[in-house]
């Protein structure tokens, strides 16, 4: 066997996450922070002399995933987080599994590596209606120029982390109180409906950017960031900070996007009583994973057909 260089092992990866991301079974933003991590496994490597697949130790690896990082904003962090740790060996484990199933190694460094502990899980949160109307005060904070009442008004709409990524001015239709989505990677395109407060706010939001970038193509209306992870990232990052502000996410409590969802799909399933609804409004193609969000325990036709 040809001893395969760590670039060209990436490059043919890469070509199979992508098919994998095609046909659904990873999300496009697993595999662009999947190949972030090994471009810089890349040059890890080469600095301690490496450039060979097959030269990989486990010593490497777990320099590796233990290596100083950048946050944000570019500072250093001498211990990474143990979710950054994670990534890092979860990216590690696909690139050397994909590349023994295309025949470029046999080695398998991670193997014997102990698994990184997980910090446990602070409870999540089931929010109110008072719960909401404290984030969308909280949100409005410096209007009309930021973002957050924007990323709270399409999360309330029912847009997911990634669709509100993406989201555009030209996505919205204020005079009919709709956006529009292009759906995701396991979400579908829609039009969603949005309230009076969301369509004051995101009103204002396309007036300030529009304001401020005459002439340029439509602006996405809640980050700038240039790749699809750090596009998501940022809107999580949004989101919290309205969480935080509010007093919901807290030491004990922890409070995030999908908890905003949970309570559009509740909502809608008490208004429309309709699992199938949920479903569309949220552009999922799973009545099981409506049903899960919307907190309902039910069981398939085929064990009973009722809702238990």
């Amino acid at each position: 066997m040809a001893r395969t260089k760590i670039k060209d092992a990436l490059l043919a990866v890469a070509r199979v996450w992508q098919r994998r991301a095609a046909a659904g079974e990873l999300s496009f933003e697993t595999v662009t922070l999947y190949t972030q991590i090994v471009e810089r496994l890349l040059r890890f490597a080469a600095a301690q002399g490496v450039t060979r697949l097959d030269d990989i130790t486990a010593d490497l690896v777990e320099y590796f995933i233990h290596a100083p990082g950048h946050d944000r904003h570019q500072g250093i962090i001498l211990n990474p987080a143990s979710g950054t740790r994670r990534q890092r060996r979860s990216a590690l484990e696909s690139l050397f599994a994909e590349a023994r199933a295309l025949g470029l190694t046999t080695a398998a460094p991670l193997v014997d590596l102990p698994p990184i502990p997980r910090s446990p899980r602070k409870k999540g949160s089931e929010l109110s209606d008072a719960d909401v109307r404290l984030l969308r005060f909280h949100a409005e904070r410096g209007m009309p120029d930021t973002r957050d009442a924007a990323l709270l008004a399409l999360l309330l709409a029912g847009l997911h982390s990634a669709e509100i990524a993406a989201a555009t001015t030209d996505d919205l239709d204020l005079t009919a109180a709709e956006v529009w989505t292009n759906g995701a990677t396991r979400t579908r395109g829609r039009c969603c409906p949005l309230d009076a407060w969301s369509v004051r706010v995101l009103w204002l939001r396309r007036t300030h950017l529009l304001g401020s970038t005459e002439g340029s193509p439509a602006p996405r209306l809640v980050t700038a960031a240039t790749s699809a992870y750090r596009s998501q990232a940022s809107v999580c990052s949004g989101f919290g900070g309205i969480a935080r502000r509010s007093g919901l996410a807290t030491r004990e409590r922890r409070v995030e996007p999908k908890d905003v969802t949970r309570y559009v799909a509740r909502k809608i399933l008490y208004e429309t009583g309709q699992l199938s609804e949920v479903a569309r409004c949220l552009g999922l193609s799973s009545l099981d994973s409506a049903a899960a969000l919307a907190g309902l325990q039910w069981k398939p036709e085929a064990e009973g057909g009722e809702v238990a």
